[in-house]
């Protein structure tokens, strides 16, 4: 049975791919733009709350209790076992691995945050361990957190044949880690609070300059860099639309301390000058063409529409990819191409993790405290590692759209 969870998708307006140049007025393309990868504070609530009609997810009995927890942990009835290839032995490791690892938590809440605060909030109504986990695509995912008809509630479900494969049946510690990184889902789905309304952006859609990929391989270092500034003129944003580092500190290059701004924009026109830095040199430097090149592909093409620094407490990622799914497209330039434009989020006061692809590229400092030249490396692995897979799938249930604060 596939988990009822919404569709998470930035609510843009119908594009229909055959409409032809003259169809895009400047009024359209500027509403369209104004709200690329944002928005507004109804739909940042509609697009993840269960439909109205929306069931529970059904579980047997009454759960298993966990010692000072909220909670209770379900086995769920929605995915019949035989499906999944489980047998009745692994579905009650799979819970009871569950509570080891929770009870392993309650016992060092300070070590995590999250999960802490979620506790103080009272935000998880309920653990469901399922045998499969769909979201309402189809895709499998080991997590999902789902809103519930409960405001500030949400739903953590496990799959329990994504434990298995990954070996963390009976080994709690294991996966420890794994199931504590989860409640930065978990804190945001549940928060009620208001989101940031998005400023409008301009953008000229119809003199954006879009080459191949075979003509961008041709151009020189310098062509490069030139086509990069015509981007720029277009449709290209290196400033986060939300404001979200308005009055926020920021951090000297290679040192962690935050530093008060002497005026409210000077952290945004800071930052947006060093990615605007760290652009110019993935396309100036072939070295970025021949070890990323979808990344300096994907900045060049069309493909990329805003990089830029964000402040996003909620989230405990460093960078994140967002791609408008495949209904979403636009048409741009006067060869009418059909693309699912991209942003890339750099949250300024993160931390690289240790499985990031960039995390020996940070020595361990936040994100707003690397140079030019280390920004530059980050962008181009974080692209070129979840560019393709993203515009594939498009928005997921477990990667909603969360405002920056």
């Amino acid at each position: 049975m596939v988990n009822r969870l919404t569709r998470c998708c930035v609510r843009i307006g119908s594009v229909i791919a055959g409409c032809r140049p003259m169809v895009w007025t400047l009024c359209t393309s500027a509403f369209l733009c104004a709200l690329l990868f944002v928005a507004d504070t109804q739909a940042n609530h509609r697009d993840h709350q269960p439909h109205a009609d929306a069931e529970e997810p059904r579980v047997l009995g009454k759960g298993r209790e966990i010692p000072d927890a909220p909670f209770h942990v379900f086995l769920s009835t929605g995915t019949a076992a035989d499906d999944s290839g489980l047998h009745a032995a692994d579905l009650d490791a799979a819970v009871q691995t569950v509570i080891d690892t929770f009870t392993i938590m309650l016992q060092h809440r300070a070590d995590y945050p999250r999960f802490d605060e979620s506790l103080a909030k009272q935000a998880l109504k309920q653990v469901v361990i399922e045998p499969v986990v769909i979201n309402d695509e189809g895709k499998a995912f080991p997590f999902l957190v789902a809103r519930t008809k409960e405001p500030g509630r949400v739903t953590l479900l496990i799959s329990a044949s994504s434990l298995k494969d990954k070996g963390y049946l009976n080994h709690p510690d294991t996966l420890l880690p794994v199931l504590a990184r989860e409640f930065q889902w978990v804190v945001s789905k549940a928060d009620t609070a208001p989101k940031a309304k998005a400023v409008a952006v301009e953008r000229n859609l119809q003199k954006a300059p879009i080459l191949t990929d075979e003509e961008i391989a041709g151009l020189s270092a310098e062509e490069r860099v030139r086509l990069l500034q015509q981007l720029f003129d277009t449709y290209l944003r290196t400033v986060d639309d939300q404001k979200s580092l308005d009055g926020q500190a920021w951090y000297e290059i290679g040192n962690s301390a935050p530093i008060p701004p002497t005026h409210a924009d000077s952290t945004i026109k800071l930052y947006d000058i060093r990615i605007r830095e760290a652009l110019q040199k993935i396309a100036r430097d072939p070295s970025f063409l021949e070890q990323t090149p979808k990344a300096a592909r994907s900045l060049l093409n069309g493909t990329v529409w805003n990089v830029a620094y964000v402040k996003i407490d909620q989230r405990d990622w460093a960078t994140r990819t967002r791609v408008l799914s495949e209904e979403k497209a636009v048409v741009v330039g006067k060869r009418e191409r059909r693309i699912q434009p991209a942003a890339i989020l750099v949250n300024v006061h993160r931390p690289a993790a240790s499985d990031d692809p960039f995390y020996r590229e940070t020595q361990g400092l936040p994100m707003g405290a690397l140079s030019a030249d280390q920004l530059a490396h980050v962008i181009a692995l974080e692209i070129h590692h979840n560019i393709q897979e993203k515009s594939l799938s498009g928005h997921t249930a477990q990667d909603a759209l969360t405002a920056p604060r």
